[in-house]
């Protein structure tokens, strides 16, 4: 097992195949990939480890480019998983056409073998949606099946499954999404898969309550794993030498409202702008800005109107996507930071701001109520009014800021992804062990 620390070549999908014991025309659709740098020994196909159990993952979502809630979860784990387990072994499976390496970030995933499908994903999606076949797997004896994440491996009813759910959304507001988005939602029969599989990953109290509610799945088959929080963000001294860089190099003088997510209809952007436009009538207020951070998502076009139609549009400041570094900076320097979104299973930003030591504003329903505990201020996310003067009261008041900062601080020592890799590998071993 690959340690955590170190930082060997980034493991590249196209590497070279180790002999197996496949016939020979399949060789040209899959291969099995692993670290020949690192000493790594060749694992071929229908081989099973002596001591411990095979679990394959898969990790098909990362290689999109995207980065987003589930991408987090995804890497997140995975890294204390290789960090901690040392009975088992591991495998990838991945689905690409081009070749093209890992980041250098995820070059722990070198720690394990990974199955490559010379195939493109939506090519595969589309495929296993119709037809459910060929299952994963019949090319590798894998005692345990992981699917971290919605985009769900075809396996046969004799593998162990265990599946993550993290949010319903898709199936209680289906217009969150774009049609193609939908539509392969369906494709991938989420609820049937979930119904089949031997346990279900939830990451929260809220999203087991809700597949309870809404699939009528037993109790006693979901697992609450809560995830983790990245040890980057934390509170940085007034002082720190690279956050008054960059705050003069960006102009951040002023004080600012901040929100961090896709810029999309499920986050309330445009709720945000309204309470901002209220908060702004506000001679206490004028000097006040308000901060974006985000890729542009679905339905953006509203986001745009919104912010256009603003008469305070110039104090309103979209920032695009931003890196680790930069977002943490941000948190530091936000006067509040608001995220009244309509749905979320977990919700990572509340927990990243909140460590960074920036009071928060969120929703009062979903998941964040059970993340947020007392540690934040929750509002209903259709009051406009209860949002502004929620940013109102925390702007203007630096010993409300304060205890919101310290409550923060002791809210976030409850997450943890050792903790959560723990939690997820009991899971997995008790589902491979199962008669």
């Amino acid at each position: 097992m690959i340690p955590l620390e170190t930082t060997p070549a980034p493991l590249e999908f196209s590497a070279a195949a180790f002999p197996t014991r496949e016939p020979e025309a399949d060789k040209k659709h899959r291969e099995i990939l692993t670290g020949p740098a690192l000493g790594i020994p060749k694992w071929p196909l229908g081989l099973t480890v002596s001591n411990g159990m095979t679990i394959l993952v898969d990790l098909r979502p990362l290689v999109s480019g995207v980065v987003s809630g589930v991408e987090t979860y995804t890497v997140s784990l995975l890294a204390h998983l290789l960090k901690t387990d040392t009975r088992n072994r591991y495998l990838f499976f991945l689905s690409r056409f081009r070749k093209k390496p890992l980041p250098p970030e995820w070059d722990f995933l070198t720690g394990a073998g990974a199955l490559n499908w010379h195939i493109p994903n939506k090519a595969l999606d589309a495929w296993w949606g119709v037809a459910s076949w060929p299952p994963v797997d019949t090319f590798v004896n894998a005692d345990v099946v992981f699917s971290p994440h919605l985009n769900l491996l075809r396996a046969s009813p004799r593998a162990r499954r265990v599946i993550t759910i993290h949010d319903l959304s898709f199936v209680h507001y289906p217009h969150f999404f774009p049609l193609r988005k939908r539509f392969w939602h369906w494709t991938q029969h989420v609820r049937a898969q979930v119904r089949r599989a031997a346990r279900v990953i939830a990451v929260s109290e809220f999203t087991k309550k809700d597949m309870m509610a809404t699939w009528h799945l037993p109790e006693e088959k979901i697992a609450v794993v809560h995830s983790g929080i990245n040890p980057f963000y934390l509170r940085l001294p007034e002082n720190d030498a690279g956050l008054r860089a960059f705050r003069e190099q960006h102009g951040l003088a002023q004080p600012f409202v901040l929100f961090v997510g896709t810029l999309e209809p499920r986050k309330n952007i445009p709720g945000i702008i309204r309470a901002f436009n209220v908060l702004k009538g506000e001679a206490a207020f004028r000097g006040l800005s308000l901060i974006l951070v985000g890729r542009r998502g679905w339905l953006y076009d509203g986001i745009a109107r919104a912010i256009s139609g603003s008469p305070h549009r110039n104090d309103i400041r979209l920032w695009g996507s931003a890196t680790e570094e930069e977002l943490r900076y941000l948190y530091n320097l936000a006067a509040a930071f608001t995220y009244p979104s309509f749905f979320e299973g977990f919700g990572f930003p509340v927990l990243e701001a909140q460590a960074c030591g920036a009071p928060v504003i969120a929703s009062n329903v979903t998941s964040l109520p059970e993340i947020l505990g007392e540690s934040a201020i929750l509002v209903p996310p259709r009051d406009t009014d209860a949002i502004a003067r929620a940013v109102a009261k925390v702007a203007a008041n630096s010993e409300l800021r304060a205890a919101l900062r310290e409550k923060g601080f002791a809210n976030v020592k409850r997450f943890s992804w050792q903790r959560a890799a723990e939690e997820t590998l009991a899971v997995l071993e008790e589902t491979g062990n199962q008669p």
